[in-house]
């Protein structure tokens, strides 16, 4: 697939600095900056989604002791 891209002057710039810096091809550049960005967007949902699964075994522990103690009571 061919996609085109505009870059204002500033992120044109970065990008044939890096091409200098990487000895790469813009095109290459982008691919990976491409990666990366999505690569960092799945991190951070895992992530947020890791807290919610701790944060609910906690309250569902939290609930077992609560019953557990009810049982105990009951007995």
């Amino acid at each position: 697939m061919t996609a085109t891209v505009r870059l204002d002057e500033s992120l044109e710039e970065k990008l044939n600095s890096l091409t200098r810096q990487l000895h790469k091809k813009k095109s290459d550049v982008i691919r990976e900056a491409i990666k990366f960005y999505a690569k960092n967007i799945e991190n951070k949902q895992n992530s947020r989604m890791m807290l919610a699964i701790e944060k609910t075994k906690t309250a569902d522990k939290e609930l077992y002791d609560v019953l557990e103690e009810t049982l105990g009571d009951a007995l």
